[in-house]
């Protein structure tokens, strides 16, 4: 038994990148409020595992989410990529004559705009979650109303699809973290087998600081593939850097982190982990 802390409930997208990366395994869920919520259930508890959303492709980076990882002291194990494909649903006795109302979380019905453009005649209502929305109007019986949500919920909460597909980018997808506790990390883990790395570093505020960290890199031949910069928070213009690289060889990625480590002010290693699938 996997016992995955997400943010959401059933048939969110957490829920499905979690029984997406644990394939096979039984997955028991503690679905959180909020993020918050979901660093605090793994801090509580190590044998809990988290698994958080940290990038999408096309609204960017939860840099709240950065914070709460740095903050936390919990480790980086894995990682999976879901595509992000959305459907509209209803109760079963209702047709598309009937709708009135789209419920969805703000992100979703973003990325659903020129879908819900072509049917301007629907109320659109923000809600805190995708899963959610078809929750609530199956529990409340709304009728008239409907979720914009990953097409599992239907089936989870007794809705009826009208259609799926209805994300305007067939190219979306979000980057999610599975997190641990430092102690279980070793078991979560095959070393031999990580290939990834993520880190975070402050410089000195002076000329040329980060390029020489990016210089090393070069040498050591990682591939960098995530650079996102975070104000420090009472130092004015200066930047905390989330750094994500790729690798070949373990050694040389020891060796760069060995060599960066005496020109950045403070260094930290988030973890290490294998690059993660993509999945629909």
């Amino acid at each position: 038994m996997i016992r995955v802390a997400i943010q959401g409930i059933k048939g969110s997208f957490h829920d499905i990148a979690a029984h997406r990366y644990f394939e096979g395994e039984d997955v028991e869920l503690i679905c959180c409020d909020t993020f918050e919520e979901v660093f605090a259930a793994v801090e509580a508890d190590d044998t809990v595992v988290a698994m958080v959303a940290i990038e999408n492709t096309i609204a960017g980076s939860l840099l709240h989410n950065y914070e709460l990882l740095r903050e936390s002291g919990l480790t980086i194990v894995g990682e999976h990529k879901l595509r992000i494909s959305h459907s509209i649903m209803c109760l079963p006795d209702d047709y598309w004559a009937d709708i009135e109302e789209v419920n969805s979380h703000p992100v979703a019905l973003m990325q659903c705009r020129e879908f819900l453009a072509r049917h301007g005649m629907l109320k659109v209502v923000e809600v805190a979650d995708t899963a959610g929305a078809a929750a609530d109007i199956s529990r409340r019986q709304l009728h008239g109303h409907a979720a914009i949500c990953h097409r599992d919920a239907a089936q989870i909460y007794g809705m009826k699809v009208l259609q799926e597909g209805i994300e305007t980018n067939k190219h979306n997808f979000t980057r999610f973290l599975v997190l641990c506790s430092s102690q279980r990390a070793s078991m979560m883990r095959d070393v031999c087998t990580t290939n990834k790395a993520s880190l975070v570093f402050t410089l000195p505020h002076e000329e040329g600081s980060l390029s020489a960290i990016l210089s090393i890199l070069s040498f050591y031949k990682l591939n960098l593939t995530k650079i996102q910069s975070l104000p420090i928070i009472g130092k004015e213009w200066q930047y905390m850097f989330y750094t994500d690289v790729c690798f070949t060889s373990h050694t040389h990625y020891q060796q760069a982190v060995n060599a960066i480590a005496p020109l950045t002010q403070e260094l930290k290693l988030l973890g290490e982990y294998v690059n993660g699938k993509q999945s629909i």
